[in-house]
């Protein structure tokens, strides 16, 4: 990931650069969001300890952190994420005691840093590793945490070289925005291929699922594309021109306009093509 310029850190980080994130934008589209989780979790195996030791790493808004307490109910479940609004959201919404006699609870974290101070049974993570330069360099030491037979699980965006992608860094190279948003957008590079999971995983001595999925989203509403948008990919943008609402407005415009080309309505709704990488590695005994 040299060639790329370093990306604007999201959720699990926490550098004053960091986007603003909105749990209600971000919720908006919830169902289709958490579908790549369960997907994920269905495919992780039991975990070694009873009750088992969970984090959720770049949990957001915790709503989908809850899911880990229905597949293992006594576990000592922890979400981490770098933004308050999330954070705050999720302290709200799911934090406490589970009914089958666990816990879960949420913490502010940097993903780059974070380090279990205990060994764990499962480190989980959706969506999240796309924003922190480097990610393959943190598996050593989050494989090192996992008790014997533990598990790293986690799902990214494939989809950067998508058209929702390429057009939002054409438009942020443009003359008229090119200066300002220099460098906050993340580039294909920012994951891996499922191969280069597959190398990193199995050279730290783990057994490795590794696989992609395109999701095609079907979409309602006005401007769908970019309302899913708006809850992630955008958020870098919308932060850096936060103090010129002119300049912010004219870029989701042309934005909008642009979107609406490359993901043309249909009857039924919007067809919004999605990949995704998802990694499942258990450490070996």
């Amino acid at each position: 990931m040299t060639s790329a310029p370093v990306p604007v850190p999201g959720p699990g980080l926490t550098p004053a650069t960091s986007p603003l994130w909105d749990p209600t934008q971000y919720l908006r589209h919830a169902d289709h969001r958490a579908r790549p989780f369960t997907d994920l979790l269905a495919r992780v195996p039991d975990l070694p300890t009873t009750p088992p030791r969970v984090a959720d790493l770049g949990c957001g808004p915790g709503n989908v952190t809850r899911l880990l307490a229905d597949r293992w109910p006594t576990a000592r479940i922890t979400g981490y994420d770098n933004s308050p609004e999330m954070l705050d959201r999720a302290h709200t919404e799911h934090a406490g005691p589970t009914p089958g006699g666990g816990t879960l609870t949420f913490a502010a974290a940097d993903a780059r840093t974070w380090t279990p101070a205990e060994p764990h049974d499962l480190i989980i993570s959706n969506a999240t590793l796309q924003w922190v330069p480097g990610h393959t360099t943190r598996f050593a030491d989050w494989i090192d945490a996992l008790t014997p037979g533990g598990v790293l699980a986690f799902q990214v965006p494939g989809n950067f070289d998508a058209p929702s992608h390429r057009i939002l860094r054409e438009l942020a190279t443009t003359a008229r925005w090119k200066t300002r948003l220099n460098g906050v957008l993340r580039h294909g590079d920012a994951v891996l291929t499922p191969q280069s999971y597959l190398a990193e995983l199995t050279g730290l001595g783990c057994t490795a699922d590794v696989w992609e999925t395109t999701y095609l989203h079907l979409l309602t509403g006005d401007d769908p594309v970019l309302d899913w948008i708006k809850g992630t990919g955008l958020r870098p943008v919308l932060t850096a021109l936060a103090d010129a609402p002119e300049e912010r407005d004219a870029f989701v415009a042309a934005y909008r306009t642009a979107l609406r080309e490359a993901y043309p309505a249909t009857a039924h709704g919007t067809p919004f093509p999605f990949r995704r990488v998802f990694a499942v590695a258990r450490r070996n005994t």
